[in-house]
């Protein structure tokens, strides 16, 4: 395990622990909303760090774990037709649909291209005119900018053999969700610095105004985390409640206006099935109607199978429980016995930004390392 002191600024993370034991006074549950956040805390042990009153939580922060099942089983139909060619971020080769993964397909000769922008697929459009490309667009409101402008470069080269199967999904519902639940034990947030660079950090004021519990907008070193730990700490101990931005030297609180508009312009709000988790209002983004022809599930819909957006995770599986900050990866019967990253029961497992991943590389359940 690769521990604090392995890290560039160790110093200054226990500096900035010293003062969070040094001002804590009573206990509080945080959560941190960032796959991101989560590895760099299981990585460098940072919870270790803290004083016994802290305790951090990992909530729904992987955008690939709570893509819906129905949403995997249809990119794996659509990449088994023999004239189609799907384009992926890497991150979902490996999560498992109701029966099988895009990995699967891949092996078995399906034409899946990994890719590392929307815009590589929009080359592959103009090249291939015979081959039907379809995108596979995940992500929170980081990525969704880039698959707007996919579709608006289509659409200007008056592109037809290009479609998009968008499973966006967006942040603060899923906060609104926590914290509107009767089980909710958070008492703050770290939101995730790279969703508010693209939104800024208008809409969790709102939050913070409703529910009474603070946030702050939070980087992705251990530094960052715990200043933004230490931020927390410091309204929670005075009853204060307020929207504070850790990480201001790449989030204002208008965000990015550009991408905003991009955004605006092609997708709207409307329900989204969590993986795990179940439906949000507003939580996810959809093609508005005049862009519906770039709809991959409209352009193919007779040949996927009805899915419905309840399909359920197995049983074994407790994803939904570790995405929603009530169980620690480690605390499921299933974590790497019959649940690896080679045999996944649940998306955490395979994704770069999964808890259950975290876990598995930095704390497998052989490790006895010492407290950082």
């Amino acid at each position: 395990m690769k521990y604090v002191d392995e890290y560039r600024d160790a110093r200054l993370v226990r500096t900035l622990a010293r003062a969070i034991r040094e001002t804590v006074q009573h206990p509080w549950t945080i959560m941190e909303i960032c796959g991101g956040q989560t590895h760099a805390i299981v990585r460098f042990g940072l919870d270790r760090l803290l004083p016994p009153e802290i305790s951090l939580i990992h909530g729904p922060g992987c955008p690939v774990c709570v893509t819906p099942i129905s949403a995997i089983d249809a990119a794996i139909r659509l990449a088994s037709l023999p004239h189609v060619t799907l384009c992926s971020f890497g991150d979902m080769l490996r999560v498992p649909g109701s029966a099988d993964d895009l990995l699967g397909v891949k092996a078995r000769g399906g034409d899946i291209r990994t890719m590392y922008s929307p815009l590589e697929a929009l080359k592959l459009a103009q090249t291939m005119p015979s081959r039907e490309i379809v995108v596979f667009a995940v992500g929170f409101e980081t990525t969704a900018p880039a698959h707007a402008m996919l579709v608006l470069e289509a659409q200007r080269a008056g592109l037809t053999n290009l479609s998009l199967i968008v499973a966006h999904v967006r942040v603060p519902p899923a906060i609104k969700a926590i914290l509107a639940s009767p089980e909710n034990r958070v008492q703050g947030f770290l939101a995730a610095g790279h969703v508010c660079t693209v939104m800024g950090y208008e809409e969790y004021e709102e939050l913070v105004r409703t529910f009474r519990v603070p946030i702050v907008v939070t980087g992705f070193e251990p530094v960052d985390i715990l200043e933004g730990v230490l931020m927390l700490v410091r309204q929670l101990e005075a009853g204060e409640a307020s929207v504070h931005n850790q990480y201001a030297r790449s989030v204002d609180r208008a965000g990015n206006r550009k991408a905003q508009h991009l955004v605006d312009t092609v997708f709207e709000l409307g329900p989204q099935h969590w993986r795990g988790i179940g439906e949000l209002p507003s939580s996810g983004l959809r093609l508005k109607p005049r862009f519906a022809h770039f709809d991959a599930l409209q352009r193919f819909a007779a040949s996927l199978h009805p899915s419905a957006a309840t399909v359920h995770e197995k049983s074994e599986c407790y994803s939904g429980l570790v995405l929603q900050g009530r169980l620690k990866p480690h605390e499921c019967p299933s974590f790497a016995a019959r649940c690896t990253p080679d045999h996944p029961l649940g998306a955490p497992m395979v994704s770069s930004e999964g808890a259950c991943a975290a876990y598995y590389r930095y704390r497998p359940p052989t490790s006895s390392a010492a407290r950082p």
